[in-house]
Formats: C-alpha cells, sequence, structure tokens
C-alpha cells in the first residue's frame, strides 16, 4: 500500500491476536522510528521491546495498584463502572504479543550551550518555552512506529495511562537514569476488524490558511 493508505488505515488495536512478533520485524520497527526528526538530531530515545508475558503481567497488576491507589473509589454505580474501564484501558496492554517502551534521555539544547555562564533561562525553562520538544520529538517518533507497524500489517496502540506506575516499571525493565519512561505502544495482528472510518473533524475545523 502507498503511504497515504498507510496512514488512512492506521487505527488503535486493544484486541490482538496471540500470534508472536519476531525479532527481524520489531527490529524494523524501531529502525522506522528511529528516523522521526529531533532537535539537534539529539535523537534522545531508547526502545524496549517485552515480549515475556510475565514480565507484561506484573507491570499490568503494578499499574492496577496504583490506579487504585491514586484514584478514589467511585461511590456511584456509573462511577464504578467508570472506573472499571480505566483500570482495563491501563492495563489492556499485557494482553498484547509485544509491548514496546519508549524511553527518553535529557538533552542539551544548542540554546543552552549559547547561554553558559548565565543563570537564566535554565535548561528546564527554555525546554518549557519550546513546549517540550524532547518529548515532541519522541511523540514523532512514535507515530513513525504506528505507521511503520500500519505498513506491515500490524496494529498498535500508543499508551499513557499506565505511567501511573512508570517508576514501578523503570524499575521491572531495569531503566535508570537518565532514561525515564516515557510511553508504551502496544503491538500485534489485531483480534478485530479496525474501525478505519471512525468520524473527524471537517478539515475547515483544523485548517486555516493565512496568505
Amino acid at each position: 500500500m502507498d503511504f497515504r493508505e498507510v496512514m488512512e488505515r492506521r487505527s488503535s488495536c486493544r484486541k490482538f491476536r496471540p500470534d508472536p512478533i519476531d525479532p527481524e520485524t520489531l527490529r524494523e520497527l524501531v529502525r522506522l522510528a528511529g528516523l522521526a526528526p529531533s532537535p539537534a538530531n539529539a535523537q534522545p530515545w531508547r526502545f524496549i521491546a517485552v515480549s515475556n508475558k510475565t514480565l507484561l503481567e506484573t507491570m499490568a497488576a503494578e499499574v492496577r495498584r496504583r490506579t487504585e491507589e491514586v484514584f478514589p473509589a467511585p461511590r456511584t454505580e456509573p462511577g464504578r463502572a467508570a472506573f472499571e474501564r480505566l483500570l482495563w484501558f491501563s492495563t489492556f496492554f499485557a494482553e498484547a504479543p509485544v509491548v514496546i517502551f519508549a524511553a527518553l534521555s535529557p538533552y542539551r539544547a544548542v540554546a543552552a550551550e549559547a547561554l553558559e555562564g548565565h543563570a537564566h533561562p535554565t535548561h528546564d525553562e527554555i525546554n518549557a518555552m519550546r513546549q517540550q520538544p524532547d518529548l515532541q520529538c519522541l511523540g514523532a517518533a512514535i507515530e513513525h512506529l504506528l505507521l511503520a507497524a500500519t505498513g506491515l500489517g500490524l496494529a498498535g496502540c500508543w499508551l499513557a495511562a499506565p505511567l501511573v506506575a512508570r517508576r514501578e516499571m523503570e524499575q521491572i525493565l531495569g531503566l535508570t537514569p537518565p532514561w525515564r519512561l516515557a510511553s508504551l505502544v502496544a503491538v500485534g495482528r489485531p483480534a478485530l476488524l479496525l474501525n478505519t472510518e471512525k468520524e473527524r473533524k471537517p478539515l475547515e475545523q483544523i485548517f486555516e490558511l493565512i496568505p
């Protein structure tokens, strides 16, 4: 399929077939993800693919435990139903054949080097003014990964909710500073036909041309 078709077919998948994904396919997904743009070509990312079910189930259990700690127990039936849905959205990744964990390390902005010897603005302040370019570039890399998966007949889902247990998952993965876990992508072959006809906002609502 051509690239436009890949983009149009990409859709989030939360139910996967149990078929394993071979290591070479995973390597290709990450290679393509690594082609994304990054500030000063810093490439401040690292991707860890986990197919070990015991590890994934252990991480999902930690996510469930932390979610139950962080969020107050719902008192109404609709609230309890919503909470159970939240738990499922936060932990379904354990059912995927593989989960790719995306980690970030700090990068040194060129602007910070230009201000060497000055107390302000700090590197963190510069990063904030620029709306976190390190996180932006990781988002670009993950989108590359998702499109690559679609092109290879796979599907994925980009997750942030499990990060409620970020420190616990970092410990399980063996991630230590300066690395920090920033996102997860569940990957596999879809168990159901994906809905690629989701309603999207009209172009007129999301596009403006200033000549």
